[in-house]
């Protein structure tokens, strides 16, 4: 089971999410989005804060921050007993995971990419507020709803390829256009000219008979 929390600390609505045990623990590591920000450091406590469009994972609220990190000492058995926890926290696509590593152990690809909040003891009207926001799913729709994301994803970076096509197209015809008038402008230059030279004077097709001029 995958329980869902939602926190509205930054003005918003952030949803949360944490897996049951160890072994749904497996199923976030496996089916996290790149966008997911991921908080652990205890044993059976993964928590996930799917960030919003334009969010970055380094520059989160304080307060949203702490929600996680609280969810995390909450959720751990060995973690909520103790005082002065330090929460590691950093994005999903940083996680690494391995043939090596016991059921729900992950560890990091790049050390750098990681934060540490220190949670100095639980915070019962924190944990109570996201507590009331729980809901419980089953863990089984975690790969259909990554499937759909990245549809979506796709789909979008499909538009974007479109757009950018018609630039370089319009781009180019502009180019294009532009070198015509630069290759054309002095033709076009004596062909005025030569049409003043000419204005003046007379011929047959000006309706005069040559007869007159004898």
């Amino acid at each position: 089971m995958v329980y869902y929390f939602t926190s509205n600390v930054d003005g918003g609505q952030s949803a949360i999410y944490v897996g049951k045990d160890k072994f749904e623990n497996e199923e976030l590591i496996k089916y996290g989005w790149d966008e997911d920000f991921h908080a652990d450091n205890l044993s059976s406590a993964h928590v996930y804060l799917r960030l919003k469009p334009g969010q970055e994972w380094e520059n989160l609220p304080v307060a949203l921050v702490e929600d996680c990190a609280q969810l995390t000492k909450a959720n751990s058995i060995e973690g909520n007993k103790k005082d002065n926890v330090a929460v590691i926290y950093t994005p999903w696509s940083n996680l690494l995971k391995n043939a090596s590593m016991v059921t729900g152990q992950v560890g990091f690809r790049d050390q750098k990419k990681t934060r540490t909040i220190l949670v100095p003891t639980r915070l019962n009207p924190t944990v109570n507020r996201l507590m009331k926001t729980r809901t419980v799913a089953s863990a089984d729709g975690l790969f259909a709803e990554k499937e759909q994301h990245l549809s979506e994803l796709r789909a979008k970076a499909r538009e974007k390829a479109k757009e950018a096509r018609k630039e370089e197209e319009r781009l180019k015809k502009e180019r294009r256009d532009e070198k015509y008038k630069r290759e054309h402008a002095y033709e076009d230059l004596m062909r005025g000219d030569d049409e003043e030279a000419g204005g003046g004077k007379l011929s047959n097709q000006d309706g005069f008979d040559e007869d007159d001029f004898m």
